[in-house]
């Protein structure tokens, strides 16, 4: 059995808004005015604020994180015991280890739960806080601007576009939202939920976090 704990993922869900951002331009009545395009999502995880957001998030879950991880290092150890030295355990000696697997696999699968739980509330609470002022931005730029239309590109296919908002909303936002001890470089990926099984390296594009094995 292997250990997936703690990976860094694309965010999941923001609920920061609708699909579409419509902005009051003085011709909007008209129809006449501009359409624009974001990705709200992109927008907000490459914020100074969201950086730091998300890199706080990581920190304050790490601790958990490696409980996680030495449960799970536990379980395999006492799974190799059992199958290494079946044939010269006693069974006293195999009960007892197979009740002390069981109550780790329980434990294991309470704890990653709870981790999750407390890790999902805190990210989307993070993300809705950022994703609301990230709005308010962008319409302020769009009544300026003369766009009475910008669709969320994360949430609807957009094909075709030359009007693509999201790096200069992050400007506006950092610049209306300046985060003092932000990090500077490239956006850092939001992290994940805590995740269980599997001992393998965490990978750039993990999948979704999956349910430990009994």
């Amino acid at each position: 059995m292997r250990n997936r704990v703690f990976m860094m993922v694309t965010l999941l869900s923001f609920g920061v808004g609708s699909s579409f951002l419509w902005g009051q331009a003085p011709n909007a009545a008209s129809g006449t005015g501009k359409i624009g395009v974001i990705n709200i999502q992109l927008a907000i995880g490459n914020t100074s604020e969201g950086k730091k957001a998300f890199a706080d998030l990581q920190k304050k879950f790490q601790p958990r994180q490696q409980e996680l991880q030495r449960l799970q290092q536990e379980i395999q150890a006492i799974q190799d015991q059992l199958q290494k030295q079946a044939a010269t355990l006693s069974d006293e000696e195999q009960r007892r280890l197979n009740r002390d697997l069981e109550d780790k696999q329980k434990l294991l699968k309470r704890s990653t739960e709870d981790a999750n739980a407390d890790f999902t509330a805190d990210r989307d609470e993070a993300v809705r806080r950022i994703g609301e002022k990230m709005v308010r931005v962008l319409n302020e730029f769009a009544q300026q601007n003369g766009y009475v239309l910008v669709i969320d590109s994360a949430q609807i296919p957009v094909y075709y576009a030359t009007n693509d908002l999201t790096e200069d909303m992050v400007k506006r936002y950092d610049a209306a939202n300046p985060v003092a001890d932000a990090s500077p470089g490239a956006a850092a990926p939001p992290a994940s939920r805590p995740a269980s099984t599997a001992p393998k390296p965490a990978a750039p594009t993990p999948k979704p976090p999956v349910k430990p094995k009994s």
